[in-house]
């Protein structure tokens, strides 16, 4: 059984930093694709960032040169830079293989006080 466990929301200033940590239970290279997502309260769970199995990332067009996604076995970070306000959120940690193994965490809370 695939579990993975988010670390490292919290409460933050606007314009502050935070390093959010995925730990999965098995070796991340399993994953095709890992990412981060996020929801805020009243909206719809949207995609942050991804990063293949080869190392190739993308991102969100909100958090693009602010937000930094790296895996370094068996983790995966979301480093956090320049927050606002928008962009507080539950943040979600996936682990894709394929439609019939795809894994969630349950969510570590990023709060940003404007």
């Amino acid at each position: 059984q695939v579990q993975l466990v988010e670390s490292g929301g919290g409460l933050v200033q606007a314009g502050g930093s935070l390093r959010l940590s995925c730990a999965a239970s098995v070796n991340t290279f399993s994953f095709n694709v890992m990412g981060w997502y996020r929801q805020a309260p009243g909206k719809q769970r949207e995609l942050v960032a991804t990063i293949t199995r080869g190392g190739i990332t993308s991102y969100a067009d909100s958090v693009k040169g602010r937000f930094t996604i790296s895996r370094n076995n068996p983790k995966m970070y979301l480093q956090m830079n320049s927050l606002k306000f928008e962009d507080t959120a539950v943040y979600y940690c996936n682990a894709h293989i394929n439609n019939d193994m795809d894994y969630w965490g349950k969510g570590t809370l990023v709060t940003v006080s404007s």
